[in-house]
């Protein structure tokens, strides 16, 4: 019991008090389909020597994309960061600051927060946007409500191929509503809004205008999804779109085998006080001088449950930092280069694999990611064969069709090897 503090007694007192019977329980709403059977294949116990040399030998069995060729992206995508978005988020000024509720004491922060903010809002091509969110997925289902609050509707649609993991926290967070639905198609007058992912995830880019003449149509509002957001360096801002929320990881975060993500959250003026999480703003003091507030926190933590916009508990401040380091050092010249390469790098790509008899291209327009069919029953095993070789070839999808991804750290050498080592699989 020495990790395992609790006793037998006092583990007792707690489930009486919130009236269980069981530690299992409290885990009666999770399908028993996650549980793993038994004890998990770990060790029960080592010294810490021991530890540290099984721990190393889990982590030398990771294939890390600078490993080799690297082609996977279906929502994290492997991009440059620049040393010194690390060493600035470091200082301890950034690094252990708490929530900003003092501005007086706290308007370094509150001055990043703002900053993220202002290129969002600029990036998305939307009036205002807020300081973050977890990640894109959770930026998703909280558009959805927001929409649902605005519209006093509860169904919502999806228009076009969304990611799946946007998809099940959608359903976690819309589906369990009393009278809310979720579904494919197009909208009708019943609908709180159109969810479609620019560009969708098999990387087909597309207008949004046809989207936009639906859902006004219909009376819904258009959410846009963004789920790379280098692409806006490259693609037509979404300013038409009531609210663009997505995933900003791939500017200043690392991959870090999934998380943390940065989600962002943008829309207009007007919808401004149903918008969730926080919101930074620029003010002045009693001496005219500029500075910087948490002007909005509709939050669960600050407000009564029944009037919160959202129960999320924070934004992701060292993360949205990190972006904004980096859109800085790279400025609105660089973050335009930086979505050229990306889509140059996926361009040659596509060229050089679809010379391999039998491959379709299947994506029509694309930015740095495209979806190919392969002369083969099943990608999955294309997929693991290359594995072995220490290719990431991208990510399987059903039957014979492969999703893959090429950003700025795609060399013409990795596109040689994959293409080779593609030939001798097939």
């Amino acid at each position: 019991m020495r990790y395992l503090p609790q006793t037998k007694n006092s583990r007792a007192a707690m489930l009486e008090a919130v009236g269980e019977k069981s530690v299992d329980d409290l885990y009666r709403d999770i399908p028993q389909s996650a549980f793993i059977d038994g004890l998990a294949d770990i060790p029960l116990h080592m010294g810490e020597l021991e530890v540290e040399r099984k721990l190393g030998s889990y982590a030398n069995e990771n294939h890390a994309a600078p490993g080799g060729p690297f082609f996977l992206g279906a929502g994290c995508y492997y991009h440059h960061l620049p040393a010194t978005v690390d060493y600035i988020i470091q200082r301890s000024e950034f690094l252990t600051a708490y929530t900003p509720y003092q501005p007086e004491i706290a308007q370094g922060t509150l001055t990043a927060i703002f900053e993220f903010q202002t290129f969002v809002a600029l990036l998305t091509g939307q009036e205002i946007a807020n300081a973050s969110l977890y990640d894109g997925a959770t930026a998703t289902a909280e558009a959805a409500l927001m929409a649902m609050r605005l519209k006093k509707r509860s169904n919502v649609v999806i228009g076009n191929a969304l990611h799946f993991d946007y998809r099940g926290v959608l359903q976690s967070y819309v589906g369990n509503l009393e009278g809310a639905s979720i579904a494919d198609g197009d909208p009708d007058d019943e609908t709180a809004c159109v969810i479609v992912q620019y560009p969708d995830f098999y990387g087909q880019t597309f207008a949004l205008d046809e989207w936009r003449k639906k859902c006004d149509a219909s009376g819904a509002m258009l959410v846009v999804v963004v789920n790379e957001i280098v692409a806006l360096g490259l693609l037509p801002a979404p300013e038409c779109a009531d609210i663009v929320c997505g995933e900003a990881r791939s500017v200043g975060l690392p991959m870090s085998f999934g998380g943390p993500h940065l989600g962002f959250f943008a829309t207009k003026e007007k919808f401004v006080r149903q918008m969730p999480g926080r919101l930074c703003g620029m003010t002045k003091d009693v001496q005219g001088r500029r500075g910087f507030v948490l002007t909005l926190s509709t939050r669960e933590q600050h407000i009564r449950r029944e009037k919160a916009t959202s129960n999320i508990c924070t934004n992701q401040g060292l993360c949205a930092l990190a972006f904004t380091v980096h859109m800085a050092l790279l400025g609105e010249d660089g973050f335009k280069r930086l979505a050229v390469l990306n889509h140059e790098a996926a361009c040659r790509l596509a060229d050089e694999i679809t010379k391999i008899k039998g491959i379709q291209l299947v994506t029509g327009n694309f930015f740095n990611e495209f979806t190919v069919e392969l002369p083969c029953d099943n990608s999955a095993d294309v997929v693991e064969k290359l594995a072995d070789q220490g290719i990431i070839a991208g990510y399987a999808l059903d039957d014979n069709q492969l999703l893959l991804a090429a950003t700025e750290m795609t060399t013409d050498l990795d596109i040689q090897k994959f293409v080779k080592a593609l030939e001798g699989v097939l």
